[in-house]
């Protein structure tokens, strides 16, 4: 029986991939699988994982034809997967020794859905921890009661999937797949749907994630056309919490974010090509003119006065033909 599935996707990072596989290396178990998912990769990254699948215990090597994405990645490891749990990490992260064996340790004596834990952000050679927006730790919660508030930073805002551990149950009920292609902000329609259909939930102050910031080949580095699928991902948040029970209730926060986030690329325009520059304020101007008006209208008086300028002037601009998300 497999108790733990690690699924790691890979794309072009020969230079960081060793260290990833060496700290894999620190977590083995006999009871343990490393699904390594080369994403069709075109440097030295092949070679690397071929070498892994030979020495790593418990490593399942699977390839793509074709490139598709971190989420498509995520999708093909998550189907292959045998664990009774299942969780992730980046092709160019790495993990503490010994830190999955805790990780499983504090979901079993929990007994709930999933655990979001902290980590350590890593740029260059500084090291900052970066905490689960959850004042209750070690305490199983709702996870829809951790959406709100809309004005605050909350669980949902802390996306990343290889931050926590999940059971197999969240597989079976359709929750832990990713929205295919997507090839940024792909946690963002995950983790609201984890909070708004799961039913428990904890945070653990476990550290032992190592999360590598500014890497050249990062689409958060790139300003091309793949950056703009945060659209289509926050699209698809507003689109699910409309249709959920408690809409009037948590699509101020759907709103809110989203339109913080269009704020955040609009004041970074200058790092995308001009192009994308230009799409980026189209269709961020249609993604507003789709919200629900009247909680838009609340979100904007609701945000300091520079984003909401920002917001308001881009809601005026004119509708340009043939822009789609």
């Amino acid at each position: 029986m497999v108790k733990l599935s690690v699924i790691v996707p890979f794309y072009n990072v020969q230079q960081y991939a060793p260290d990833t596989l060496r700290s894999l290396l620190s977590n083995v178990r006999e009871d343990f699988e490393f699904i390594l998912v080369d994403d069709c990769s075109r440097d030295g990254t092949p070679e690397i994982l071929a070498r892994a699948e030979r020495e790593l215990p418990g490593a399942v090597l699977v390839r793509h034809e074709q490139n598709g994405g971190l989420a498509t990645a995520r999708n093909t490891g998550i189907d292959r997967a045998r664990g009774e749990y299942l969780t992730f990490l980046d092709g160019d992260d790495w993990l503490a020794p010994g830190y999955f064996p805790r990780l499983l340790k504090a979901i079993e004596e929990l007994g709930c859905d999933f655990v979001r834990t902290d980590h350590v952000q890593c740029t260059a050679r500084s090291r900052s921890v970066h905490r689960v927006p959850v004042g209750r730790r070690n305490t199983v919660l709702d996870p829809r009661a951790a959406i709100l508030p809309a004005d605050r930073s909350t669980s949902v805002d802390y996306a990343y999937a290889w931050a926590g551990i999940y059971h197999r149950r969240l597989l079976d009920k359709g929750l832990l797949h990713f929205t295919d292609g997507l090839r940024t902000a792909e946690d963002r329609p995950w983790i609201w749907k984890l909070h708004r259909e799961a039913e428990s939930f904890a945070a653990v102050s476990l550290l032992g994630v190592f999360y590598r910031r500014g890497v050249a080949s990062s689409l958060t580095q790139i300003g091309d056309v793949r950056q703009l699928d945060f659209i289509r991902a926050f699209d698809q948040v507003i689109t699910e919490t409309a249709a959920d029970r408690e809409a009037g209730v948590l699509l101020p926060k759907a709103v809110r974010t989203y339109c913080a986030i269009i704020s955040h690329h609009l004041g970074s325009i200058e790092r995308f090509e001009p192009a994308v520059a230009r799409q980026l304020k189209s269709m961020s101007a249609a993604a507003l003119r789709r919200m629900p008006q009247d909680v838009l209208d609340e979100a904007l008086d609701s945000m300091d006065l520079q984003r909401a300028t920002r917001l308001r002037r881009l809601r005026r601009r004119p509708a340009a033909a043939g822009v789609a998300a």
